[in-house]
């Protein structure tokens, strides 16, 4: 497994601990199908969430949030849509896309934060 990777699945597990420590149950990690990959699925009361998870050192190049760009997030919607018939006893919740930006500061500590309903599926 490579840096990158190793390093990805290191803030992934920050961030389900981060948002199983807010109430929210997990449904899987890693989805992946060729479609694409999800970080986190997670049931939040009667809503699934969909939820992906970017770090960034420091806010170049607009910070962790400009990482999940139009095209990305078509690509974590279409990927949802195949979960979802893949699992149908989740296909009455309501969808959520969120993101989780885990931002590195300058001292050395981070800062996360959890946009629910970061985008839309159109």
């Amino acid at each position: 497994m490579n840096w990158n990777r190793r390093k990805g699945l290191h803030y992934e597990s920050q961030a389900r601990d981060y948002l199983v420590r807010r109430g929210l149950k997990l449904v899987t990690e890693n989805y992946l199908c060729r479609f694409g990959e999800i970080d986190l699925i997670m049931l939040q009361q009667e809503s699934l969430c969909f939820i992906e998870v970017k770090y960034r050192k420091n806010q170049g190049y607009g910070g962790a949030i400009s990482a999940i760009p139009p095209q990305k997030q078509r690509k974590i919607v279409k990927t949802a849509l195949f979960f979802v018939a893949e699992h149908k006893t989740l296909a009455q919740r309501a969808m959520r896309f969120d993101a989780l930006i885990i931002q590195q500061h300058a001292a050395g500590d981070s800062e996360v934060d959890w946009i629910q309903n970061a985008f839309y599926a159109e």
